[in-house]
């Protein structure tokens, strides 16, 4: 009797452990979507009056958050409890997401970079170990330099997937139940990495022995890496050859996602085109960071509404340093020159999962600036 109670005991124990998947909510369009769901992103800004202007030497309610804000993506290396004191530490790390994200470094919360905190983006870290090429190739204002420079990025020890094996299989965690028209838009977004590489992607119904996992989750999945509901953190990948793809299924996913012009009622509201956000995260499986060019597919965030699935020729010249060029590719030959160890985008290996993460689901770092 006890090793018949013992053995269900681990039973359990095993069901516990295993991601909790969740039916994701998918839309045709933007304007398919019930007005219940669709949450203006602006009220965000209204959290984060107190701290506009801040800077360093002063003492202001919700810099402790900040600082989170940035340690979950790499930019502080300190695990200590933070202060309200906008120190150093703080400057530096806010001058470095700067410079990363094309702003003015000025060191100062001010209302460019809030304005940019707030914007939904990829669970990638930017920075890893406290180094960051994301934006080390830009030549300095009033450089007399006139080539290309690269701002593509690799994984820590540049992983790429082996030289013999050039098709990958990926599959559907089986318990999202997702649609053909749903499965089509993944299918889009690797193809768009095909055309420039000799790789090739096909899907296979076997789950458990494919190269790529891919799966939408709520909240706490078994990663160490938590989602955080709408409009913060909208997906993650591990590097080669780990091969898993999360997705956040609170979003208001939009399968036939259309650019919506600046400006307009809905590019202030939660909805995410799934293929923008497919054909970055592939990025990541492939072996690439994030990069500092705003129209480039590797570019971490991506604002509400917005459609961004045309690799730029940044993306294109860092995946093929990694795999070469696919012969029939016939793109532009523009020659970029690659920064030094471009080795920055680290997510954690699985075997260090849950021990510290580089993500910060930035709608729990908003509900905290709420309560301030």
């Amino acid at each position: 009797m006890r090793i018949h109670q013992f053995i269900a005991i681990a039973f359990v124990l095993i069901l516990s452990s295993v991601p909790s998947p969740t039916s994701a909510h998918f839309f045709p369009n933007i304007s398919s979507i019930p007005s219940s769901l669709l949450k203006p992103n602006a009220t965000a800004w209204d959290s984060f009056q107190k701290l506009l202007g801040c800077h360093s030497g002063q003492k202001v309610d919700g810099i402790a958050k900040i600082k989170k804000y940035f340690q979950h993506f790499g930019y502080i290396n300190s695990l200590s409890n933070f202060t309200d004191d906008f120190d150093d530490i703080l400057e530096s790390a806010l001058k470095t997401y700067q410079q990363n994200f094309n702003l003015n470094t000025t060191g100062v919360l001010d209302a460019p970079t809030i304005q940019h905190i707030i914007k939904p983006r990829c669970g990638n870290a930017d920075v890893v170990n406290g180094t960051s090429t994301m934006n080390s190739g830009k030549p300095s204002a009033g450089s007399p330099s006139m080539h290309t420079v690269a701002h593509y990025s690799f994984f820590p020890g540049r992983p790429r997937w082996p030289a013999s094996k050039t098709d990958l299989t990926y599959a559907f965690l089986p318990q999202n139940s997702l649609t053909d028209n749903i499965k089509s838009v993944f299918s889009r977004a690797f193809e768009r990495w095909s055309e420039v590489t000799p790789l090739t992607f096909t899907e296979t119904a076997s789950f458990q022995s494919v190269d790529i996992k891919i799966g939408f989750f709520t909240g706490d999945h078994n990663d160490g890496e938590p989602f955080d509901g709408p409009m913060g953190t909208l997906a993650h990948a591990f590097s080669p050859p780990a091969g898993h793809f999360h997705l956040d299924g609170e979003e208001n996913w939009v399968i036939d996602g259309v650019a919506v012009n600046e400006g307009n009622f809905f590019s202030i509201l939660s909805a995410v085109d799934l293929e923008s956000v497919a054909v970055h995260e592939i990025g990541h499986l492939l072996g690439l960071g994030h990069s500092s060019v705003e129209d480039s597919i590797m570019y971490p965030s991506l604002e509400a509404g917005a459609r961004r699935v045309e690799l730029a020729n940044d993306d294109i010249q860092g995946v093929q340093e990694l795999y070469g060029s696919n012969p029939n590719f016939t793109g532009p030959s523009t020659t970029l020159t690659p920064t030094q160890e471009n080795d920055t985008n680290g997510v954690p290996n699985l075997s260090s999962l849950g021990v510290h993460g580089f993500l910060l689901v930035v709608g729990f770092f908003i509900a905290f600036v709420y309560s301030i």
